[in-house]
């Protein structure tokens, strides 16, 4: 059939150097920053992919202009400083969930009735923790009845204040409203409640915002401090390859032997995905992080018990590995995986299910243990995301 590909396994050891592509999550949160900052900033090492794309095309309604070449990872944003467009848009994002979070409180800076929505599958992923906190501020926005977009508010300027985001679904309701806290009115303060996931990605968040010349206070166990209203400031901004993408690479000396090295990431990344090389040291393999690359060598050897709350992301990577090991592995406190594109923990239960391996979910945990005899070839369906 034309929409289905063959997989072999590779005949012997890899032995090479990568440079994955840009970060997705450096990419919008830079786009946003250099689309509320003045004057014209570069970002260079941006992905190109449809969640870049939705975002540039959202900032152009809101009155950022972009030019230059996703191909070639370059681009170059005429900001607004602040002042977005006015009158009555709708922002179609597809199923970016970065584009639909970020971009909702940044709409609030507009004047007029924006309209944030996607595709099917967004209809069904949460934003009633952000509206909340934004409606708590002063803004006029509403959600679905399910607490889903499509998102509407009546925007007139971000108010300042204290506000509190419940974090146990997802870390991009308060990166979105970090995003857009140096425009407010006045000083904010963004507190978390619940069980945080993905708190790395805060830190994604303030780094690629003091690129930008914002510095934030705080943190996510004391609350987000940002002296309001503070401008942006334009900037030429290089985006680290994607510490997620480099994951695929780095699992494959895991599982054939040999040796790969990732090049643009190391000890100085702000991504926390780059520690799921500690999980490969932990499953045996030999790992030498640098500065500014990551070298995996060795297969792995063992199955591990881990928490991937921080870097969940990740947990399909490990969870394939986790096929060619001896012993189980138990992938921990991963349960918002469940409100990404698609349910990935049951995903991941039905595709590694069918080359024999004996996997189970446990609430927000995967088990998986590899059959005494073995892996079989599986065919599996074209999945298509609505």
């Amino acid at each position: 059939m034309d929409d289905l590909y063959a997989v072999r396994r590779a005949s012997g050891p890899v032995e090479c150097t990568v440079r994955p592509p840009g970060s997705k999550s450096i990419t919008n949160r830079a786009l946003v920053c250099a689309a509320l900052a003045p004057g014209v900033s570069r970002l260079t090492g941006v992905l190109n992919c449809d969640d870049t794309r939705v975002m540039l095309d959202a900032l152009a309604t809101l009155g950022a202009t972009s030019e230059g070449s996703l191909d070639a990872g370059e681009i170059q944003i005429a900001g607004t400083g602040g002042t977005l467009t006015i009158g009555d848009h709708t922002l179609e994002v597809e199923n970016s969930g970065t584009s639909m979070r970020f971009l909702t409180p940044a709409a609030c800076l507009a004047r007029g009735t924006i309209t944030i929505d996607g595709v099917p599958r967004m209809r069904q992923r949460p934003i009633l923790s952000l509206v909340q906190a934004l409606r708590s501020l002063g803004v006029d926005i509403r959600c679905g009845d399910n607490g889903c977009p499509p998102v509407a508010i009546h925007a007139a300027g971000l108010p300042g204040g204290s506000t509190t985001i419940d974090g146990s679904q997802s870390s991009q309701f308060t990166s979105g409203l970090l995003l857009a806290a140096p425009l407010a009115a006045g000083p904010m303060h963004i507190q978390t409640s619940g069980v945080g996931v993905s708190a790395p990605y805060l830190h994604i968040t303030t780094e690629v915002m003091k690129a930008f010349g914002v510095v934030v206070a705080g943190d996510s166990r004391d609350g987000f401090r940002i002296h309001a209203p503070k401008a942006y400031t334009a900037c030429e901004y290089d985006v680290e390859p994607d510490a997620t993408a480099a994951s695929y690479f780095l699992a494959i000396p895991a599982i054939t032997g040999g040796r790969v090295t990732v090049s643009g990431l190391g000890s100085t990344s702000i991504q926390g995905d780059v520690r799921f090389a500690e999980c490969l040291a932990e499953m045996g393999c030999d790992v030498v992080v640098e500065k500014s690359q990551i070298t995996v060598s060795g297969r792995a050897l063992r199955g591990i018990d881990v928490d991937m709350n921080d870097i969940s992301d990740t947990a399909q990577t490990l969870a394939v590995i986790a096929l060619f090991v001896e012993g189980q592995t138990r992938i921990r406190n991963i349960a918002h995986n469940r409100l990404k594109e698609t349910d990935r923990i049951a995903a991941l239960q039905t595709e590694l299910s069918r080359t024999g391996s004996e996997t189970r979910c446990e609430s927000g945990s995967l088990r998986i243990q590899p059959l005494p005899g073995g892996l079989h070839t599986a065919e599996a369906p074209p999945v298509v995301l609505q």
